[in-house]
């Protein structure tokens, strides 16, 4: 049984200001000595690394897609452990769900799973009354009709004035709509972004620290903190055991496994390292862009997802690690690489010289790949044997080519068969939540003895 107060944080649509008012929250309570958790919807990394400055603790997503519906509890609980609220920002609109699966993987989907009230926030820039229509629209559509999701008040943002404001508070009274907080156009903490989202904040630390401080200000001086919490802490229990990693007992010394860190790869998820913890390794973090060796003793190798196309010069001319890192494919050992994580094993990257494990360019393209992929293994490699099915996440705007024959990684429904296994290298666009198939720990792991 769980007991955290929470709530969650949705929109209409992408745009309204989810993440402004997410991580604002976090560092308003935070800042008033009260212990939280932040967590998103879906298969974002970016999110949760503002909300981790914000908390003080790991951002964690909460995706019934990738993981299934019965682990978005269990993980809720083990991310929550200990906390007095938790944020869960939501993904897109309300609704939005995978594509031709009606509202699975949404926000409302997610905040009928946990048994948790929602904070609508609202772009009120260009309505006033017509806001009551969205606002009674949301509420009496999909899960919330039946009553499987409550939505417990509105934030309005980017309003323009004080009569602004009293039109849009007298509308949603008409609907019987508490407004729990109000933020003026004029009040916007942006975030810079390009063609992914917005900039990590492991990329702009200092900035971002600031601008999670401004947030935390403009929340305490704009939001009903304690109708907040009050509409938090309106949660009942919540019946789910806490997800723990499967342990996995070493005999003798534990394995290093070294996974990719710092700006140029800074997409992974909490619990992965997690698992191979667990599955019986000593984790250590390398940054391709500083770090010109391999942690000692390294016999893994993960690299997950990021930008390594915005730090190409700098992989470039760490000459020493990429020489490392090829070594370390030559003998064999277990390399499992995401994403950003196939680029930087490819030979180069916009004619960029990259690792050189696989041969294969690298090329930016104009075009973005994205959505959930149900897939299945089409090898037999260090993750997983041949057949073993996923569900993963595609994200990228790249193309790889190889120049030479490597078995592939993955198949999936009217796709060509994609990524690459060759000796130990597992390398794919396929990003995976692997405590949705947690036996990838356990396989990496065994591989290196």
């Amino acid at each position: 049984m769980v007991n955290v107060p929470r709530l969650v944080i949705a929109a209409p649509a992408s745009g309204h200001g989810k993440t402004t008012v997410a991580t604002g929250l976090l560092a308003a309570f935070a800042a008033r000595g009260v212990r939280v958790a932040g967590f998103k919807v879906g298969p974002d990394y970016i999110d949760p690394g503002y909300h981790t400055l914000a908390a003080g603790r790991p951002g964690r997503n909460l995706d019934p897609v990738m993981v299934g519906e019965e682990l978005v509890g269990p993980l809720f609980a083990h991310g929550a452990a200990g906390a007095d609220l938790a944020v869960v920002e939501g993904v897109m609109g309300l609704y939005d769900g995978r594509v031709g699966a009606g509202d699975f993987g949404s926000t409302a989907h997610v905040a009928a799973l946990l048994d948790a009230p929602v904070l609508l926030v609202v772009d009120a820039s260009a309505q006033a009354r017509s806001v009551a229509a969205l606002v009674h629209g949301f509420r009496s559509f999909g899960s919330a009709a039946t009553g499987a999701v409550r939505i417990a008040g509105v934030l309005l943002n980017r309003v323009g004035s004080d009569r602004h404001e009293q039109l849009l508070r007298d509308a949603c009274a008409e609907v019987g709509t508490p407004v729990l907080g109000v933020l003026r156009r004029h009040a916007v903490i942006a975030a810079p972004s390009r063609h992914l989202g917005l900039v990590p904040a492991v990329e702009r630390r200092a900035e971002a620290l600031e601008s999670v401080a401004a947030l935390a200000s403009l929340i305490t001086e704009s939001v009903d903190l304690d109708g907040v919490l009050a509409v938090a802490r309106s949660a009942p229990p919540l019946v789910a055991r806490a997800w723990e990693p499967p342990t996995v007992e070493v005999a003798g010394p534990r394995p290093v496994v070294a996974i990719a860190g710092g700006p140029a790869f800074s997409f992974g998820y909490a619990e992965t390292t997690e698992l191979l913890r667990a599955a019986g390794a000593e984790v250590a973090v390398v940054d391709p862009l500083h770090d010109e060796q391999l942690p000692d003793g390294t016999a893994a190798l993960v690299v997950g997802g990021g930008f390594p196309e915005v730090y190409a010069e700098q992989l470039t001319a760490n000459a020493p690690l990429r020489a490392e890192v090829a070594r370390l494919a030559a003998t064999g050992a277990p390399i499992a690489a995401e994403c950003a994580g196939l680029l930087w094993l490819s030979r180069s990257l916009d004619g960029a010289p990259m690792c050189g494990v696989l041969d294969a360019e690298a090329v930016m393209t104009d075009r973005l790949t994205l959505g959930y992929r149900d897939a299945v293994a089409l090898s037999d490699s260090v993750l997983a044997p041949t057949g073993t099915r996923v569900t993963g996440h595609e994200f990228h705007r790249t193309t790889v080519t190889p120049r030479s024959g490597t078995a592939p990684a993955w198949a999936w429904r009217d796709a060509a068969p994609e990524g690459f296994v060759s000796g130990g290298v597992h390398a794919s666009y396929l990003h995976l939540h692997w405590a949705g198939t947690p036996s990838l720990a356990r396989n990496l792991v065994a591989a290196c003895r």
